[in-house]
């Protein structure tokens, strides 16, 4: 009988593979040797520690394309009101003039906290007592694209990582088959894969592509190889890439390559799990509005927003396009809060009903926010601002039932409590244990970080 190590030298090695393939050598053995450097190889996705304890542990990222009217939502301005149809502009100290309109919902005060909240939230107002409004937002550009990148990736001028790629390569992933970051229906335009790219970070961390209303992701299984095929056809593979990784090292793209081979595999049953809902009970999906018409495609992205945060994926964005109202504002703004309002309040309640709201940072909002002015004069239109708008947080660390900041007597521009976007930045990866003036990458000779030279953590917000 051999022993072991003479067991151990009948196994190919990595230059014998790369001459010779998988011929002449056992499946067994080779299988043996690439596991021993599979387990070799540090994952970038593992759990990595916070730089001090953390409120949060992941984030829902619920994303509003096109720029949500924050003076007919969650920012309560009877001064508008009582201003229609004046002439409201820059010699009053906002942008260019134009006719004031009116808040188009009504708006009431809500929980213990009396947070106004429009009549276009009837079930998110529920949750009143757990929602942080940041009225005092406000970015740099007023163009749909640039201040969509901006948001997600903190810059406008050169191609950045995204924020979710920031933040799995700052704390890694609690999933050992899922990715770390997944993003669910994203818009086609407006910034596209710019939104969850991972740009100059390693390729491990950009978001995984989840389209919903397609099937999920095409492709996920192999329809050729059964799954032990599979495995061993892999794992031949992943061994010539190593090889490679070891004759040219810090090759960021091979090695996301190599991580990306392991997780797609995994992904194959990980995956479709996730998406099927079949085991919701019929309770559950009535909640979110799932099998109706107005609030399925929504429902169904915050009802699997949940599951995968249950499965341990550290960031997770979900969209809703179509929030760019120059005309048509009293229908097509009901409609999409018709869409979202009963699933926000599900996902919350589902959260909370989990013991998960506590540690689960849920943000909602768009790149920017919409004018106080009316829209050419229409009566129901409004035009783009980035000067005041306003966003919100839930859970995660940050105090409910807060109004934070505001923008001027009729919404124009934010005048306290002002938060830009990369004070949005810095408190959310506060909130996740990370500093981020020490969350960098050293790339092209520069340390980099996503809130560049700027952000000051929104401490006023913090439970």
């Amino acid at each position: 009988m051999m022993n072991s190590r003479a067991q151990t030298s009948l196994r190919p090695s990595r230059r014998d593979l790369l001459q010779h393939g998988a011929a002449g050598f056992g499946w067994l053995a080779l299988s043996a040797l690439l596991a021993e450097q599979t387990s070799a190889a540090s994952s970038p996705l593992a759990p990595k520690a916070p730089h001090f304890p953390a409120r949060a542990k992941r984030v829902i990222f619920l994303f509003m394309q096109g720029g949500p009217s924050h003076v007919d939502t969650f920012d309560w301005k009877p001064g508008l009101k009582e201003r229609s149809g004046k002439t409201f502009g820059a010699a009053d100290g906002g942008s260019r003039p134009g006719v004031l309109l009116a808040p188009q919902f009504e708006f009431s005060r809500h929980g213990k906290s009396g947070l106004p909240i429009s009549s276009l939230f009837p079930e998110l107002a529920k949750h009143a007592d757990d929602l942080c409004l940041l009225n005092g937002m406000h970015t740099s550009n007023a163009a749909h694209p640039q201040a969509s990148i901006a948001l997600h990736t903190g810059s406008v001028n050169f191609v950045r990582p995204s924020l979710g790629s920031w933040v799995v390569y700052g704390l890694g992933s609690e999933s050992s088959d899922l990715p770390g970051f997944v993003t669910i229906n994203p818009p086609q335009g407006q910034g596209g894969a710019q939104n969850y790219g991972s740009s100059f970070l390693p390729a491990s961390y950009q978001g995984t592509r989840v389209d919903l209303d397609q099937g999920g992701i095409p492709d996920i299984r192999n329809r050729n190889l059964s799954p032990s095929r599979q495995r061993t056809q892999i794992d031949l593979i992943q061994g010539m890439n190593r090889q490679l990784v070891s004759d040219h090292p810090g090759h960021l793209e091979l090695e996301g390559v190599i991580q990306s081979y392991e997780m797609a595999y995994q992904m194959q049953s990980s995956i479709p799990k996730v998406l099927d809902l079949a085991g919701e009970s019929a309770a559950t999906r009535e909640r979110y509005g799932i099998g109706q018409d107005a609030t399925n495609s929504f429902g169904t992205q915050c009802l699997v927003a949940r599951r995968l945060a249950e499965a341990g994926v550290r960031f997770i964005q979900i969209s809703k396009s179509g929030w760019d109202q120059h005309k048509s504002l009293k229908s097509a703004l009901k409609e999409n809060c018709e869409a979202t309002d009963r699933p926000i309040a599900a996902l919350l309640q589902d959260l909370k009903e989990r013991d998960m709201l506590k540690d689960t940072l849920v943000v909602w909002g768009g790149e920017f926010g919409r004018s106080p002015q009316d829209q050419a004069n229409s009566g129901d239109g409004r035009r783009h601002n980035n000067r005041g708008y306003t966003m919100w947080m839930a859970g995660g660390g940050v105090k409910g039932g807060l109004r934070h900041g505001a923008t001027d007597e009729v919404g124009d521009t934010a005048v306290e409590g002002k938060v830009g976007t990369h004070d949005l930045h810095a408190t959310l990866l506060h909130l996740l244990g990370l500093e981020h003036t020490k969350l960098t990458y050293r790339y092209s000779g520069r340390d980099f970080r996503l809130t560049d030279v700027y952000g000051e953590v929104v401490r006023e917000i913090l439970a």
